[in-house]
């Protein structure tokens, strides 16, 4: 099943609009989510700080900033039936 990443932190509204979006898509298209708050992990804090939020899919970076619902869903190839 394709793994969508979402990295983000508390308090970060663009995050949480990301994070709607992944949930209304998710309702029509199933996939593995993982949420990851930068603020854990040093590293990461460096990588995403200015980027976040930021999208992967299985593992490829799609998205930073802004989620568009519609290419997510084309993203995610096409819906099994």
């Amino acid at each position: 099943m394709t793994v969508v990443t979402l990295y983000g932190r508390p308090g970060c509204h663009l995050c949480e609009d990301a994070l709607q979006v992944l949930k209304r898509v998710r309702e029509r298209r199933p996939f593995e989510f993982e949420e990851v708050d930068i603020e854990a992990d040093a590293g990461l804090l460096t990588r995403y700080l200015e980027r976040i939020p930021v999208v992967l899919i299985d593992g490829r970076e799609r998205f930073e900033l802004f989620v568009d619902e519609h290419a997510l869903e084309r993203a995610l190839g096409p819906a099994v039936q």
